[in-house]
C-alpha cells in the first residue's frame, strides 16, 4: 500500500511517561509489540538520501516498508507491503523489488543501483507500542492515530559490543480528515505533557549508535523549494508555504537537538538565524495571502522573539568576549574576565530550557501544520462554497511577484538611505538599519528563483546582487559587536576597574565604525537588482 504519510512525533521526558500513558488509556488501546530490523548498504546510501527500508514483525506477521523523506516537515512517503505470518516463525529476506512500480519504490530503487553494494542488517528495534483513534470534530474535523510507542534500538555493530539507545515518544498520524485537526490535538498533547518535537528517527537513532555520533553537524539554511517556479501555478499561499518549509528545514532539527540536551554553539548559532529568517517570511511575505491567520504577527513573534532572545542572551555575550578578548590583549588591556561575576548570569534558562518551552513548541506545531495544510485540506462541502468565495483569495502568480518587487524596492530603498546617514543616525535606528538588510538578504534569497531575469548560479544576477549586500552585512557585523562587547564592559566595570581600558577603547574604534558602514551601504545604492523588469 503505497501512502503519504503525515504525522508528528514527538519525544518524551521520562518523568511524563507515566502521564502520557494514563491519558493514552483514556481510550481504547491496542497494545502491540513491534520487532524490527533496518536494512542498508555498508556505506549507509540509503540513509544519505533520507530512505528508510525495514522488516517489522507486528504481532504474528511481518510487514516490509520502506519510507523517504517528503516535501516538508510533516510529509513522508511510504509503502507497505504485508507478508503475512513466516514459515516455521523465521524472519522472511529484505527484497527492494516488492516495491516497484510506487514512487518511494523508485527513489530506493534508484540509489540502490547507482550505490551497486549489498543490503546489510544495520540495526533492530524492539518496541511495545499502544495505539489509539482519536476523533476531532468540528470545523477541522479529523481522525487521528497517537502511538505510544516505548523501548530500544540496538546497533549491529558486528562485534560483541553492543550499542543501544532507549526509545519513549509519541507519534501523531492522521488517518483522514484535515490537517489542522491533526495540528491542535498534537499542540493540546504536547502542551499538557510537556512534550518536544523530534525529528531524530529510529533508523538515525541506529546510525548515530553505530557510528558512535554524540554530536551531529547544525543544519544550515537552504533555498525554498517551489514546486515551478517559472509557471503561473504560484500563488502566494504556495510561496509561503515554501518559504516557511525551508525556514523550519533549518530550525527544527537543530531545536531537536537542543530540546535533547545539546550545548553545541553552532547548533543554538543556527536555530537563531533560523528564527530570524522566519520572522523576516513571516513579516514580509504576510501579504502574499490575506487569509493565513499564521501570518498575524500577535499570534507567532512573542514566542519566537523570546525565544530568540533568550538564546542569544545565553550565547551572545560569550561569542563577544571570546573575540574582543585578543583585539584588546593586542591593545595592551589587563587582563581579567568581563563575565566573572555577572549577575545576570544567574538563574538563567539553558537553552533546552528555552526550546523546550510550550510556546515555543506551540509555534513550530502551527508552522509545521501551516506547510501542509493546503495539498491536505477537504474540499469544501457544498453549503461552504459561496461562503468561501466572499473570502479573499490569495494572490495569483502574477500579483504575487508584483508584491513581492514592492517589498523588495521597499527594503532596498530604506537600507539606502539609512547608509546615507548613517553616522548622524541615533544607537536605535543604527541597529535597526542592520536589521533591515538582513531581512533584505534574507528576502532576496527566498524569492530570487522566482523572478525570470535573477538566473541560476554563481553568476545570476541574484547572487551578484547579494554579494554587494555582503561588505555591508560584515561591517555592521563588527558594528554591532563593538557596540555589544562596549556595553558588556561598562557593565563589568561596576565591579571591576580594570573594564574601563576596554570601554575606552571601544569607544575610541566607534566613529571610525560608523563610518565604515556607512561607506559599505553606499555601495548597495548601486547594485543591480534582480527583481526590476528589464526594458
Amino acid at each position: 500500500m503505497a501512502l503519504m504519510e503525515i504525522e508528528f512525533k514527538f519525544h518524551i521526558p521520562a518523568e511524563r511517561l507515566k502521564a502520557v500513558e494514563a491519558a493514552m488509556r483514556r481510550g481504547t488501546v491496542v497494545r502491540t509489540r513491534l520487532q524490527a530490523r533496518y536494512f542498508d548498504t555498508a556505506d549507509q546510501a540509503l540513509a544519505a538520501q533520507g530512505i528508510v527500508l525495514r522488516l517489522r514483525k507486528e504481532g504474528r506477521r511481518w510487514v516490509q516498508t520502506v519510507k523517504a523523506t517528503g516535501d516538508n516537515a510533516l510529509h513522508r512517503l511510504e509503502h507497505n507491503v504485508d507478508l503475512g505470518a513466516a514459515a516455521g516463525g523465521a524472519s522472511p529476506t529484505i527484497d527492494p523489488q516488492r516495491h516497484q512500480g510506487t514512487p518511494v519504490g523508485e527513489r530506493l530503487g534508484k540509489v540502490l543501483a547507482e550505490s551497486g553494494a549489498a543490503l546489510v542488517e544495520r540495526q533492530s528495534t524492539d518496541i511495545v507500542r499502544l495505539t489509539r483513534d482519536v476523533r476531532t470534530t468540528g470545523a477541522n474535523a479529523a481522525v487521528v492515530e497517537l502511538a505510544l510507542d516505548v523501548g530500544k534500538v540496538v546497533a549491529h555493530t558486528g562485534t560483541p559490543e553492543q550499542r543501544e539507545s532507549p526509545v519513549c515518544e509519541l507519534e501523531l498520524e492522521l488517518k483522514r480528515g484535515d490537517v489542522q485537526g491533526l495540528v491542535a490535538l498534537a499542540r493540546r498533547w504536547s502542551q499538557q505533557h510537556g512534550l518536544w518535537f523530534s525529528t531524530v528517527s529510529k533508523a538515525e537513532r541506529g546510525a548515530r549508535l553505530l557510528a558512535k555520533l554524540e554530536l551531529v553537524p547544525a543544519v544550515k539554511a537552504e533555498p525554498p523549494r517551489f514546486a515551478d517556479e517559472k509557471n503561473n501555478k504560484l500563488d502566494g499561499r504556495t510561496v509561503q508555504q515554501a518559504v516557511v518549509a525551508a525556514c523550519l528545514a533549518q530550525m527544527l532539527p537543530n531545536a531537536s537537538e537542543i530540546a535533547a540536551g545539546s550545548t553545541d554553539e553552532e547548533q543554538i548559532h543556527q536555530l537563531r538565524i533560523g528564527i530570524r529568517r522566519l520572522r523576516t517570511a513571516l513579516r514580509e511575505l504576510a501579504g502574499l495571502d490575506a487569509t493565513a491567520a499564521l501570518f498575524d504577527a500577535a499570534t507567532w513573534e512573542p514566542p519566537l522573539v523570546e525565544a530568540f532572545r533568550a538564546l542569544g542572551a545565553l550565547r551572545d555575550r560569550e561569542q563577544v568576549v571570546k573575540l574582543a578578548q585578543p583585539q584588546l590583549r593586542s591593545a595592551g588591556a589587563p587582563e581579567f574576565d568581563p563575565l566573572a561575576g555577572d549577575p545576570s548570569a544567574a538563574g538563567a534558562q539553558s537553552a533546552g530550557d528555552i526550546v523546550r518551552a510550550p510556546a515555543f513548541q506551540s509555534v513550530l506545531v502551527s508552522l509545521i501544520g501551516f506547510t501542509a495544510t493546503t495539498t491536505h485540506a477537504e474540499a469544501p462541502k457544498a453549503g461552504e462554497a459561496a461562503q468561501q468565495q466572499e473570502q479573499p483569495a490569495p494572490l495569483d502568480a502574477g500579483d504575487a511577484r508584483r508584491f513581492l518587487r514592492k517589498r523588495l524596492q521597499r527594503l532596498h530603498k530604506q537600507v539606502v538611505r539609512d547608509g546615507q546617514r548613517f553616522e548622524s543616525l541615533p544607537t536605535e535606528d543604527q541597529h535597526r538599519t542592520r536589521k533591515r538588510l538582513k531581512r533584505l538578504r534574507y528576502l532576496a534569497e527566498f524569492v530570487a528563483p522566482l523572478f525570470a531575469d535573477a538566473g541560476d548560479g554563481k553568476n545570476s544576477a541574484a547572487e551578484r546582487y547579494l554579494k554587494r549586500l555582503r561588505p555591508a552585512q560584515d561591517a555592521l557585523g563588527e558594528f554591532n559587536d563593538e557596540a555589544v562587547a562596549m556595553a558588556l564592559y561598562r557593565e563589568a566595570a561596576e565591579r571591576d576597574a580594570r573594564a574601563w581600558f576596554a570601554v575606552g577603547w571601544f569607544s575610541a574604534r566607534h566613529a571610525a565604525g560608523a563610518k565604515a558602514c556607512r561607506k559599505a551601504l553606499g555601495k548597495i545604492e548601486k547594485a543591480r537588482r534582480f527583481w526590476k523588469k528589464r526594458s
